[in-house]
């Protein structure tokens, strides 16, 4: 199964970013440039950074920074601000800005906007989150007209004033690409209708967001017509969580860890989104969360994430770029490879790529008998010129010479009779015999000498032991006389007493 539609589906990561706290900000900012660049070999279409100023998590102030230096990086992949916070500020800069990045990427910026994700940001910023979306709608109006390049005009609100604006400078792109934020509820796909943008559905990495998507579509349709404008489904895009391997089991093993961390400590712990769980273990928190019933998480391998765009594409009549959701859940060589994966192996199998090269390959093991025909076309040509026929006979006898050389000696390696591995093994067998036969004499020598040698100590200990005995016996002798005059001397004094 591939998407069988004209238009080629597109690919692009989308980084919030969502970077656990604990290693160094500078670094975590060059990780991710270094991933623009590698997604920009890879061929993949886009790349979006959103806008954040809270939670630790969410590192990145300013898309359009981050991407300028993207850009310098990368040659072809378009870049977009996912998403510019419309209410945090002036739209005249907003657009200044944009224009600026259009230019310092060659044309290749999108403009993505919203109304801000984290109440802590509106907070720290004094914005009442009820006006955000109001102010969104308001601040798109303007920078529209700015762009287009409109005659100067004066616009004064209750939160920012312009007099006689018009830009200095307009964006390389003629009519440059808006889109939306869009989340569960209908205000971003209205929004997009009102003004005819493309939407961006940030919201479908969730379990919800996944299972709204189908009606989404529909309140964009219906807020286009209201308004005399037209949306097109090739502007929508579709943000998904994924982490693939060689295998399931390889890509469950190397993302489970990451993901528990990413949920207990942020979508729940810091949020207090998702689905509100904590998790004990790691295994329990993949299972649930990407085996689960309705999970809107892919962990498996390239045909998991195959099937999983194509039953979206299925379900929700289409959309026209598929976006990855960065994340941090294994190591960094690991996530790297994830995205190579997803280049080779996905995206070819989704936009029917591979489709010709079967097709080429099984109509050429089905009609072997014509390609037989043909061969026997070629030989009959050469038989009628005579100087080509000898040289073919003079080949086929080559051939079948050498083909007749090698069958005698296979067969004589069979037999034994001068087989060279034979005589190698036997060669090698009496180097070894020889080996162990000298080896053997050696230790019986040395054993022979060492008895030798027992035999001479005990001998020579056995003699000691006999001349000390025998010098023994003299010293006995010698002493015994003396003992016996002493005694003489001692009874004859006795007597003459």
């Amino acid at each position: 199964m591939a998407n069988t539609s004209q238009a080629k589906m597109k690919f692009g990561a989308f980084l919030a970013p969502h970077h656990p706290i604990g290693e160094s900000f500078t670094l975590q900012l060059q990780g991710d440039l270094e991933l623009v660049a590698l997604m920009d070999r890879l061929g993949f279409d886009e790349f979006w950074c959103g806008e954040h100023h809270s939670t630790g998590w969410e590192t990145i102030a300013s898309p359009e920074l981050f991407l300028a230096a993207a850009a310098e990086r990368t040659e072809r992949i378009r870049l977009g601000t996912g998403v510019v916070s419309l209410p945090y500020h002036h739209p005249f800069h907003v657009a200044q800005r944009m224009v600026q990045l259009d230019h310092q990427s060659r044309g290749r910026a999108i403009f993505g906007s919203g109304p801000g994700a984290l109440p802590s940001d509106a907070y720290t910023l004094g914005i009442d989150p009820m006006l955000l979306r109001d102010r969104q709608d308001e601040a798109m109006g303007v920078i529209r007209r700015l762009l287009d390049g409109d005659d100067r005009f004066t616009y004064e609100c209750d939160w920012f004033t312009l007099r006689d604006a018009k830009l200095q400078v307009l964006p390389i792109q003629r009519h440059l690409p808006f889109a939306v934020a869009s989340s569960v509820s209908p205000s971003g796909m209205t929004l997009a209708g009102k003004h005819g943008t493309g939407v961006l559905s940030v919201a479908s990495t969730s379990t919800a967001g996944l299972a709204a998507l189908p009606l989404q579509w529909s309140y964009a349709t219906e807020s286009a017509a209201k308004h005399g404008n037209e949306v097109d489904r090739a502007d929508w895009r579709v943000v998904l969580n994924w982490y693939i391997a060689e295998t399931r089991d390889k890509a469950r093993e190397e993302a489970r860890d990451g993901l528990m961390r990413w949920n207990n400590e942020y979508t729940t712990g810091t949020l207090a989104a998702g689905q509100g769980n904590f998790y004990k273990t790691a295994d329990e928190a993949v299972d649930a969360m990407a085996f689960g019933k309705g999970s809107a998480i892919v962990i498996g391998t390239a045909d998991d994430l195959v099937e999983r765009i194509l039953e979206l594409t299925e379900v929700t009549g289409g959309f026209g770029t598929v976006l990855g959701f960065v994340h941090d859940w294994a190591t960094r060589s690991n996530n790297l490879k994830n995205w190579d994966l997803v280049a080779r192996y996905v995206i070819p199998k989704v936009n029917n790529e591979l489709g010709p090269m079967h097709e080429s390959s099984l109509y050429v093991r089905e009609n072997r008998d014509v390609w037989s025909r043909a061969t026997k076309a070629v030989v009959a040509k050469i038989l009628e010129n005579p100087a080509a026929h000898a040289a073919l006979e003079k080949q086929q006898a080559a051939t079948k010479k050498a083909q007749t050389a090698v069958r005698l000696a296979a067969h004589s390696a069979m037999e034994g009779e001068t087989s060279p591995a034979r005589k190698l093994r036997t060669a090698t067998k009496t180097k070894v015999t020889g080996k162990t036969t000298r080896k053997k004499a050696t230790t019986r020598k040395a054993a022979s000498t060492k008895a030798t040698r027992k035999k001479s100590v005990s001998n020579k200990t056995a003699s000691t032991k006999t001349t000390a005995k025998k010098v023994a016996t003299r010293k006995a002798v010698t002493m015994k006389p003396a003992a016996t005059k002493s005694a003489v001397r001692k009874s004859t004094k006795t007597t003459r007493s």
